[in-house]
């Protein structure tokens, strides 16, 4: 299979500004095409280069509109640096996991707040299966808990996706969906990890913006992980023939790369 590079997009330059160099990660997720291999099965690119965000890109790039705005605003939680949390399966229960102040991908550990139950936080984390919150203990020596009024609805059968601050909706983009064979899971998520660069990997086109979830319904011989994502293409846009990853146009991608920080509650419905 011959590798393309995109090249395009001088914008991406200044979203990648902060960016000190690039490190080698070997992304979950790999959304294939209809016309990527035989019969659909998308080829598996295996390890390639990346640029890891280690903090929200809107805090140093696009200014976000005035917090005048109303609407809802979504409580989230930052591990501080050196740190390390249990995530339970309730509220002072089990614990199912122990993570540190970094994702797998090296960006900034920041969880969205979906629930609160006394000085417990329920959050989406990528550690358990989709619709299953992590409870983790509001402890401020260990989390710096802030607000964020940016989200994202996806409309699978509208094959659109919105990015909203408030009660504004800031874009509004179509999206190529999950295949009937592997639809795209619907529930709530969040945005764990932006990866963009030279070598994200043709099929990625720009960037991606990692989430919480997971894809249930991989594709027969399928070779890569199962975390769904939000990604670039180079193929025209729209349909139902990805392997469960929403994927838009780079264009459209790079403004939402550079908008929407890490933490952003991510809502996907029929």
């Amino acid at each position: 299979m011959r590798r393309r590079t995109w090249t395009g997009l001088p914008a991406l330059i200044a979203v990648l500004a902060i960016a000190a160099a690039a490190v080698v990660v070997l992304f979950v997720v790999r959304d294939g095409d209809d016309s990527a291999g035989s019969g659909g099965t998308p080829a598996y690119t295996g390890v390639f280069g990346a640029l890891r965000a280690s903090l929200p890109v809107r805090n140093l790039s696009l200014k976000p509109p005035p917090d005048r705005v109303g609407g809802p605003s979504w409580p989230i939680a930052t591990v501080r640096p050196g740190h390390r949390i249990d995530l339970h399966a309730s509220p002072g229960g089990k614990v199912l996991a122990r993570v540190g102040d970094r994702t797998e991908f090296g960006s900034v550990r920041i969880f969205w707040i979906e629930q609160m139950r006394g000085d417990w936080f329920g959050v989406p984390a990528p550690e358990l299966s989709d619709g299953q919150l992590a409870w983790i203990k509001d402890d401020r020596l260990a989390l710096d808990v802030s607000q964020t009024r940016f989200w994202i609805t996806a409309d699978v059968s509208q094959q659109t996706l919105e990015l909203h601050y408030g009660n504004r909706v800031l874009e509004r983009i179509p999206v190529t969906v999950g295949s009937p064979g592997s639809p795209t899971p619907l529930g709530n998520y969040s945005i764990t990890d932006g990866l963009a660069g030279r070598d994200v990997g043709t099929y990625y086109g720009c960037c991606i913006l990692a989430l919480t979830g997971h894809q249930p319904n991989l594709p027969a011989n399928w070779l890569g992980g199962d975390r769904i994502a939000i990604h670039g293409t180079p193929y025209a846009i729209g349909g139902a023939r990805s392997a469960g990853c929403l994927r838009a146009s780079n264009n459209d991608m790079v403004s939402l790369f550079a908008r929407a920080p890490l933490g952003t509650p991510v809502f996907i419905r029929a």
